[in-house]
């Protein structure tokens, strides 16, 4: 295998994977903290403001022109919501130091920059700079303001929001404007120390390096004054339990749209140990392909939809329907999507249809390892899961998916909410 790990300290790990594919090599430190309606905003706003300067290089354009002299190097960096975690991701990629012109070791001083921006930031008078906090608390405000721009992106997030009210993975993860309001440069700052000093560190380093990086990551200043912690964070139990309900809450939104959009929560109540598997290979035939239920019968053949499909959260075993209609059709539209359902559970799938779908699950798990984020994404994912699967592994259990195994997932699939966007 061409990963593997180690713990620096209690709570920091560091994760190395060897390839050679590449001309760069990517590097990225994820902080890793439970979703929380108190810390979710501060979070999101803390990203954008320790991008903007470091003790070293203490501005915006300083950085920029840094990354410039290292043979263009470039710097990324957002939030994101991971199971009931909420995660903050800090990337630097770079060339490798084999296609340099000259004989330099621009891998450690990537590695020394990104550190820096994510744990040595610029103080002004033991706070953050006020101007800094200001202009992403704005920019922040219109990320969240802007969340109804893109109408199906909001239509599942809201129906997620519905289904998970009062729990953590409801949240959005930008937060909110009404907290973004009491947040100043100080109240950010004594966050950010105490979050530096508790949260999960997970260290990434890609690309074809030798074991120098692993020495000068842990030979560095910054990673010797971090403390060992006892990090709060979820694992993924992707087989946890879920309550059966009575009946789906239906929940109807009215705005200026032109398309309506229909989104159906699905709760996957089948928890045996490899039944992600099995549900993977069943989001595939029921709405994960052109060749799907849903997009063969609802969209072509009933013309009853602009866009049909269906995603699957493995880290909250859901199942998202997702549906772009004329809104006199909703009717119509819902009743052929239960039909489909149904069909799922009566078995009314092909051997051909389950051998396209693991054709299709394969070739993108195994186009992992061609994208470095993608591999970085892989693998972390796997640090949250409560078990290691390799790629090969992984692929391996989505072929010996039977027909009796999708089946049991469709007869234990619930309708948990209806959402639809109307005008």
């Amino acid at each position: 295998m061409n990963y593997r790990k180690e713990e620096l300290k209690q709570g920091i790990t560091l994760h190395k994977i060897n390839t050679n594919k590449f001309k760069t090599n990517l590097f990225a430190i994820f902080l890793t903290t439970k979703l929380d309606k108190k810390s979710v905003t501060k979070n999101a706003l803390l990203t954008a403001v320790l991008r903007r300067g470091t003790k070293k290089i203490p501005t915006q354009e300083e950085i920029s022109k840094c990354l410039e002299n290292m043979y263009g190097a470039s710097f990324d960096c957002g939030v994101e919501k991971t199971g009931d975690n909420q995660v903050l991701k800090f990337y630097l990629e770079s060339i490798n130091n084999e296609f340099l012109p000259s004989k330099e070791n621009l891998s450690k001083e990537c590695m020394e920059i990104l550190l820096d921006v994510v744990f040595n930031p610029f103080v002004d008078d033991n706070k953050f700079k006020q101007e800094y906090v200001d202009g992403e608390k704005e920019n922040l405000k219109q990320i969240i303001q802007g969340k109804i721009d893109n109408k199906a992106k909001y239509a599942y997030d809201r129906c997620i929001e519905e289904m998970y009210k009062n729990e953590p993975y409801g949240l959005y993860k930008y937060g909110y404007i009404e907290d973004l309001e009491n947040i100043d440069a100080q109240n950010l700052y004594d966050y950010y120390i105490e979050l530096i000093k508790s949260v999960k560190i997970d260290i990434f380093v890609s690309g074809d390096l030798d074991e120098q990086i692993v020495d000068e990551i842990k030979e560095n200043e910054t990673i010797n004054n971090l403390n060992g912690r006892e990090p709060e964070y979820n694992v993924n139990k992707e087989n946890a339990s879920k309550d059966k309900v009575d009946e789906p809450q239906i929940i109807s939104e009215s705005m200026e749209v032109t398309q309506g959009k229909l989104i159906l929560g699905l709760d996957v109540l089948n928890n045996k140990k490899e039944s992600k598997y099995w549900a993977s290979v069943y989001n595939i035939i029921l709405g994960g392909s052109a060749n799907s239920k849903m997009f063969q019968n609802v969209r072509e053949k009933a013309s009853l939809a602009y866009s049909a499909g269906s995603t699957y959260l493995r880290q909250k075993d859901n199942i998202f329907i997702k549906c772009g209609i004329d809104i006199p059709n909703y009717e119509k539209a819902l009743n052929l999507i239960k039909e489909q359902l149904k069909e799922m559970e009566d078995g009314k799938f092909t051997e051909e249809d389950i051998d396209n779908a693991k054709l299709l699950i394969s070739s993108t798990v195994g186009s992992i390892p061609e994208t470095q984020d993608a591999e970085i994404t892989y693998y972390y994912s796997q640090e949250l899961s409560d078990e290691f699967v390799s790629i090969e592994d992984y692929i391996k259990r989505i072929n010996e998916v039977t027909k009796e195994q999708i089946v049991d997932i469709a007869k234990n699939v619930q309708i948990n909410t209806i959402y639809f966007l109307k005008d």
